[in-house]
């Protein structure tokens, strides 16, 4: 058997290579503890392994301004606020306005309340007021308007930037034959063939968790948004 199943690791490789990966802070034990006893969709929850990965990326790109499309209750801001610089900001934009008074005390237990401004209401509508640059933007919203999201926030990423979209692999459907046959598979597959080949970028489809796209925007790209 190989070591995917359905183009995810099978849990046992998932649950070493987390064993083997830093430990999350403990605001993020217990943001992570209140997310799977508080909501009814635990799952879209960040976690620990693909926590790490972002708050990686944070330290290295040290980005002075953030945009995280799809909030939650908050973990992954949290690992994108670690890298940034004391003056910096990071965007983090929900539909679901319950999501900032669940999120809001783990942001001031993990000092990093100043640093980050909560929006509540159709992204779509928001990323059009935002202006930008933005260093460091990471997608996980309705997989549906992941492309859409994407023309939108190009324009607006500095040159050399980098986008960082979850769910890339969508529990293994992209591969299937009837990929199409929902909206959100549908979307997914849209999407990851579109930065595929999308001129002003280079990309790469990690399988880390449920997959993600880390989207480098190229120095001297045209703005096609």
């Amino acid at each position: 058997m190989s070591e995917y199943e359905e183009g995810l690791l099978k849990p046992g490789i998932e649950k070493y290579a987390s064993d083997h990966t830093s430990a999350e802070i403990p605001v993020l034990a217990r943001l992570s503890r209140a997310t799977h006893l508080r909501t009814h969709q635990p799952q879209m929850l960040s976690g620990r392994l693909q926590g790490v990965f972002l708050q990686m990326i944070s330290h290295m790109i040290k980005p002075m301004a953030v945009l995280e499309i799809g909030t939650f209750t908050g973990y992954s801001a949290i690992c994108l606020a670690q890298g940034i610089p004391d003056d910096g900001k990071l965007i983090t934009i929900d539909c679901n306005p319950e999501m900032q008074d669940f999120a809001r005390p783990f942001f001031i237990e993990a000092g990093l309340y100043e640093k980050i401004i909560m929006i509540t209401g159709d992204a779509t509508l928001i990323i059009k007021e935002l202006t930008g640059p933005f260093d460091l933007v990471f997608i996980d919203a309705d997989k549906e308007n992941y492309t859409r999201y994407f023309d939108q926030v190009f324009p607006k990423v500095s040159p050399g930037g980098y986008i960082l979209a979850d769910n890339t692999l969508w529990y293994g459907k992209v591969i299937r034959t009837n990929a199409g046959s929902d909206r959100e598979t549908a979307g997914i597959v849209h999407f990851n063939d579109y930065i595929k080949n999308y001129p002003g970028v280079e990309n790469v489809l990690l399988p880390v968790r449920d997959g993600i796209m880390l989207i480098r925007k190229k120095p001297q790209a045209e703005t096609l948004g």
